[in-house]
């Protein structure tokens, strides 16, 4: 089984180039895509929020550049909606912002005898094999929203955010706004 590098190999470093599949074959260099390991970028009540039912907003906002893994947004995706939906019931709508483009590359070295070799291919095949997403996120983007209606339900839903935030492995904020 393949064991995926950590994170802070790749978090805060700008993206590699070539990290996206191109329409043309001689420019990819990335021959496979991993999968998307997040299942849904729109959950709850989604009829009422296109016809604008939700008066508040809450956004998980990112306080630096940084590239965050898919796992990592899955598990963040998982437990705000688990807890929303134990709390809100049905009656909210919240959405994953972010979509993750960048193909994150490990080029495997043993780690025995031959010391930093990479394993048996020289530099022929050395841009490394695919092993994960990334999502890119800017300084002030939003990764997670939350809309709902009532006032008394936004200091719960700021502590479902505050409990995500761990998972995430920059610095974030919670940004409330209420439209009239």
């Amino acid at each position: 089984m393949a064991v995926t590098r950590k994170a802070s190999a790749y978090s805060k470093k700008r993206p590699v180039v070539n990290t996206r599949r191109s329409k043309k074959l001689k420019l990819s260099y990335v021959k496979a895509v991993p999968s998307q390991k997040i299942v849904r970028f729109n959950m709850g009540n989604i009829k009422s929020f296109e016809q604008g039912n939700y008066k508040i907003n809450i956004s998980l906002v990112s306080e630096e550049d940084i590239q965050i893994r898919d796992i990592a947004l899955e598990a963040v995706r998982q437990s705000i909606h688990k807890d929303m939906t134990k709390f809100l019931a049905s009656d909210y709508f919240f959405r994953c912002n972010v979509y993750p483009h960048n193909i994150l590359r490990n080029n495997r070295i043993y780690s025995g005898g031959s010391k930093g070799e990479r394993i048996q291919t020289g530099m022929s095949k050395s841009f490394g094999s695919p092993e994960g997403r990334a999502a890119t996120i800017k300084k002030g983007r939003a990764i997670f929203t939350a809309y709902f209606n009532n006032e008394n339900n936004i200091s719960k839903v700021k502590d479902i955010f505050r409990k995500a935030k761990p998972k995430l492995a920059c610095k974030t904020r919670t940004v409330v706004d209420i439209s009239k």
